[in-house]
């Protein structure tokens, strides 16, 4: 294995990492607006703190509005 291929596998499982976070922020902006949070919040949040962001989205109350 050269340089070269080694780059090109670690650029191939950085970009597979970014999209992973990306779709776990749509799922829990999703999560949150089920609980009547604001979605766009959550999203923001979650790619800042990711899976963290969903394990608190599981404990919240669903709000009543």
């Amino acid at each position: 294995m050269n340089l070269c291929s080694f780059h090109k596998g670690v650029s191939s499982l950085s970009q597979e990492y970014f999209v992973g976070w990306g779709t776990l922020a749509l799922i829990n902006a999703a999560l949150a607006q089920g609980k009547n949070r604001t979605g766009f919040n959550w999203f923001v949040l979650s790619l800042f703190t990711g899976p963290l962001a969903t394990f608190i989205l599981l404990f919240v109350e669903k709000r009543n509005d």
